[in-house]
């Protein structure tokens, strides 16, 4: 996979998944645009159940609050990424580990940014009951 930050949304990108690796809400918020959106997965669930995404910045706090704080940890395992125009799609998995369990979400996870870097759209082409059917307990 490309790592160097040579395009703004690899490098939007690429900061979004540190934060999320650190833990660091704080800083994940501060890569969205003020009218940012993210749809993770994108359609209804859990975590949207109308499917209209989670969007500002209240709504991507409050995403986090629901979907990434609850977890012990996420990996980012991407086998490739493509920057096209204002965005880019990574392929791979992200693995979560939550309740002593890990989970593999397999997928395209596209991030745009708007002409100042910021995240205008993260949006997750994923499949809930594809992940949770890969939930194996962690011995």
């Amino acid at each position: 996979m490309t790592t160097t930050a040579d395009h703004p949304a690899r490098t939007a990108g690429l900061a979004s998944q540190a934060a999320v690796r650190a833990r660091d809400k704080d800083a994940w918020v501060a890569l969205f645009a003020e009218d940012g959106i993210v749809e993770d997965p994108i359609g209804p669930s859990g975590f949207d159940p109308e499917g209209k995404g989670h969007r500002g910045k209240a709504a991507i706090a409050a995403f986090w609050d629901k979907a990434i704080a609850q977890t012990e940890l996420i990996e980012f395992l991407f086998g490739d990424s493509f920057a096209c125009g204002n965005e880019i799609a990574f392929t791979g998995t992200i693995r979560s580990t939550l309740g002593g369990h890990q989970i593999d979400a397999d997928g395209v996870f596209t991030y745009r940014v708007d002409g100042d870097g910021k995240i205008a759209a993260l949006r997750a082409f994923w499949e809930v009951d594809r992940a949770m059917a890969t939930a194996t307990k962690i011995s």
